[in-house]
């Protein structure tokens, strides 16, 4: 999916819902498809793609990489290894936010229950209608197509506007709350998204909506049926008057880099205000002391990115800049984790240290005081997480956690010199037991680490040095001796 904005477009993944309220499957063995899910894991992830030349065609790719078929008898196959013609699909969204799949060769509609899927009928009943359930992490960034501007909560006016040349610092975070087959929009100070423009504390009918795709694109549908869109010079974000998404009412989401704040030995922010060398020299923190880190998928190296779209580079003389345009070689960066502090080991393999003036400049071979660095995550103040089993929520009637669940909590995640405490919906923190649990009913907080070691994934390491991991029961464990997949989480 193409972009008009700086980051990624998100792929839009999903779960399908029939009538029975069971997830459309598809089973490892033999290819098979069925509707008996119960809740969203890795078998019930369906990824959309769009034919290049036809945009209203989709075809559904399974979690097996196989597409879903039907043939011209109406039944349904999860085998074929390409989009072939009868992989070809229309969405008919509904009124109520659901759709109805018809294949395109046959004009026939996908429906059923269990292990009685087919696609024959011939108009659309109950049993042919899906709702849809975005299985994508729910933090991300809001790009208008028409305007190519992102959303951002802005305080003073009470509103989001869809005014932002770049998704900078934590007002550009929005988190899609799903309930009931609706989205709500949560801003950063845990408000919604009204369909009259307003912010309300409450999550009402007027700040639910149903999502419709159009050629790749989201909109947004209030409960009159109305969509989203930005409406006026700042693009106050509210319901307009159309009762069909045109150009206007159309948005990416994009996923949500990480933004940081780095702190030198000198007790000072590190910048770019005094131009292109980059400093440790300011006290206050701006847009101009926040960077986005973004993670090489291949090397897992760092690159950070300045609120003006340029990347911090090392030069002559180990001095380090921010006149990169492009991503190279001198852009990649290795983070050494050292507990509540970071060190930067530039391309040149020395590291980076900050100079008497403030200025960086990668000359180190060991790591003392000035090469360290207090690293501060900004746009994360709601901490969701999704491992490789769902994602991580309050066990129903015990002070542990769930770490395989379709459904999510929403934690804080606070700042404490370099480390993170992390409270639970109740005001309890987190902590890890004697017994290598990780419990939510903590009177006092606890200390955990936040490791940015891949693209998209943070590892947490507790006070005991063990990570978090999710075991084999759908627990959450804080007793990980080292990192892989299953304590790695999307943030």
């Amino acid at each position: 999916m193409p972009t008009n904005g700086i980051n990624r477009a998100l792929k839009l993944q999903f779960g399908l819902i029939n009538y029975e309220n069971r997830y459309l499957t598809a089973e490892t063995f033999g290819f098979k498809v069925n509707a008996s899910g119960i809740s969203m894991k890795k078998k019930q992830i369906w990824t959309l793609e769009q034919d290049e030349q036809d945009g209203q065609v989709v075809f559904l790719r399974s979690h097996l990489g196989r597409y879903l078929a039907s043939d011209k008898d109406g039944k349904i196959t999860g085998g074929a290894e390409r989009p072939d013609p009868e992989c070809r699909f229309l969405i008919v969204p509904q009124s109520d936010g659901r759709w109805a799949l018809q294949s395109e060769p046959f004009l026939r509609y996908f429906g059923g229950s269990a292990d009685y899927l087919s696609c024959f009928a011939q108009v659309i009943g109950e049993q042919e209608l899906w709702a849809v359930h975005l299985a994508l992490h729910p933090q991300a960034s809001l790009l208008s197509v028409a305007r190519k501007r992102y959303a951002h909560l802005s305080a003073s006016d009470g509103e989001i506007s869809v005014d932002s040349n770049i998704p900078w610092g934590v007002d550009s975070l929005v988190t899609l709350v799903y309930l009931d087959g609706k989205y709500s929009l949560k801003t950063c100070d845990s408000r919604f998204l009204s369909n009259d423009g307003k912010l309300v504390k409450e999550n009402t009918n007027n700040t639910s909506f149903t999502l419709e795709l159009k050629s790749g694109k989201l909109a947004f549908k209030d409960c009159d049926g109305k969509y989203l869109t930005p409406v006026g010079p700042t693009g106050t974000l509210r319901s307009g008057r159309c009762s069909k998404p045109g150009k206007d009412e159309l948005f990416d989401l994009e996923e949500s880099h990480p933004q940081v704040i780095f702190q030198a030995a000198n007790k000072r922010f590190v910048s770019v205000k005094q131009g292109v060398s980059i400093s440790a020299n300011q006290d206050v923190e701006t847009d101009m002391e926040t960077f986005q880190m973004e993670i090489d998928k291949e090397s897992k190296k760092s690159m950070f990115r300045t609120n003006g779209g340029s990347y911090w580079t090392l030069v002559s003389h180990g001095e380090i800049q921010s006149t990169a345009t492009e991503v190279e070689v001198n852009t990649m960066f290795d983070i050494e984790w050292r507990g509540q502090r970071v060190a930067l080991k530039a391309s040149n393999g020395k590291y980076v240290c900050t100079k008497k003036n403030g200025q960086l400049s990668a000359v180190s071979d060991t790591v003392g005081d000035d090469e360290l660095f207090l690293m501060k995550l900004i746009n994360r103040p709601m901490l969701i997480l999704h491992g490789e089993n769902g994602f991580v929520c309050h066990h129903k009637n015990s002070n542990t956690l769930d770490a395989n669940r379709s459904i999510y909590d929403i934690f804080s995640l606070i700042f404490n010199d370099g480390a993170y405490n992390i409270k639970s919906v109740n005001g309890k923190f987190w902590y890890v037991s004697s017994s290598g649990l990780v419990c939510s009913d903590g009177e006092k907080s606890e200390d955990f680490f936040l490791e940015f070691l891949e693209h998209g994934r943070v590892a947490i390491k507790g006070s005991n040095g063990k990570y978090l991991r999710g075991d084999q029961g759908g627990i959450l464990m804080g007793d990980g001796p080292s990192v892989d997949a299953s304590s790695l989480w999307e943030y």
